[in-house]
């Protein structure tokens, strides 16, 4: 019987009850397209999902083969066509340098980081400022505040000592923000310039 007969001979039955008929020649028609039967098989299904969901668009008395072949056709192509756009990455090389931290998370650590700055003694809070975030020297800070530049180190070292207890960080670990007046703050000792 020609596809033409068969699709006449069950013209007066549902079409979603005809589709189980058409499978063979669907994962045939698959299988010339994607060379590969796991694909094959995974279109196959895209096609039988969208013809059962869309069944209502399918008009009683024409080729319901053609029909699912037009479906099977367009879905391999719309794929084709996404992952041609696609980069690769099986690895995770490309994806880790494309990553960018969520802006929720700095935002968090910047306001526990003003929470403990605001904590800290107003001396301690000032030297931290003026040397770690607004690089100034600490001769400079020390003209600026009228005290000696180890007074101004002094009070620098103790406020990095408290930030770094108030935010429950451990020795060594840094704070891990990408604003870099904060990262000034809490950095090491800034050289002295002479």
């Amino acid at each position: 019987m020609t596809a033409l007969a068969d699709n006449k001979a069950l013209s007066g039955a549902n079409p979603r009850d005809e589709l189980v008929n058409h499978l063979p020649a669907l994962r045939a028609f698959a299988l010339s397209l994607t060379r590969d039967g796991a694909s094959a098989d995974d279109l196959v299904q895209d096609t039988i999902v969208k013809a059962w969901t869309n069944i209502e668009k399918f008009q009683p008395g024409t080729n319901l083969r053609a029909w699912l072949f037009t479906i099977l056709r367009n879905t391999f192509y719309s794929a084709r066509r996404k992952t041609r756009r696609e980069v690769s990455d099986s690895d995770g090389i490309h994806a880790a340098r494309q990553a960018t931290r969520p802006e929720h998370d700095g935002r968090l650590a910047m306001n526990d980081f003003k929470a403990a700055l605001l904590q800290l003694p107003d001396e301690q809070r000032e030297a931290l400022i003026l040397v770690g975030g607004s690089g100034f020297s600490y001769e400079e800070a020390a003209a600026m505040t009228g005290v000696a530049v180890g007074t101004v180190k002094s009070r620098a070292n103790r406020g990095r000592r408290r930030l770094a207890e108030l935010l429950h960080m451990a020795e060594g670990e840094e704070l891990d923000m990408t604003d870099a007046s904060t990262l000034a703050v809490m950095a090491v000792n800034h050289p002295v310039s002479r």
